[in-house]
């Protein structure tokens, strides 16, 4: 995870799981956003793609949940802490970065997984995303 975008995805995740942890207050997110900009040194990562990525999972928690839900096999809030961050990051760009390719997506969700989840947990990310990924991706996934 070497490039600025990868790192972003990173700090993204962990900003997004601990903005989970207090409650999902839209205020919350500010607060976490700017505790990390404080805390990171800004050159380390492509701080305009961070911010975007904390807005758009935090302004389409709803949809994004909802998209995630017939891709579960139980609820999204029982789902591990980490492992939800981390698919609603991927979910978010799915569904709204069409600049992104969906495989850099999923691959990036699941190195994430991998640093931050439980042992397995990058494999049930992959498969999640996957099932997504047939759902909003279909043309991208047709040209394959």
């Amino acid at each position: 995870m070497a490039n600025k975008k990868s790192q972003a995805r990173h700090y993204a995740v962990q900003a997004i799981y601990q903005w989970q942890m207090t409650g999902q207050d839209i205020r919350d997110i500010r607060e976490v956003h700017d505790q990390f900009l404080a805390e990171q040194n800004q050159s380390g990562f492509d701080i305009h793609y961070f911010k975007a990525l904390l807005q758009g999972v935090s302004g389409n928690l709803a949809a994004l949940d909802q998209q995630l839900k017939s891709c579960l096999d139980r609820s999204i809030e029982s789902v591990d802490p980490v492992e939800r961050a981390i698919l609603r990051l991927g979910a978010f760009e799915l569904i709204h970065r069409m600049d992104v390719p969906y495989r850099v997506i999923i691959n990036e969700a699941v190195e994430l997984a991998k640093i931050f989840g439980a042992e397995q947990g990058h494999r049930y990310v992959n498969g999640v995303l996957d099932k997504l990924a047939k759902q909003s991706r279909k043309a991208e996934m047709s040209r394959r």
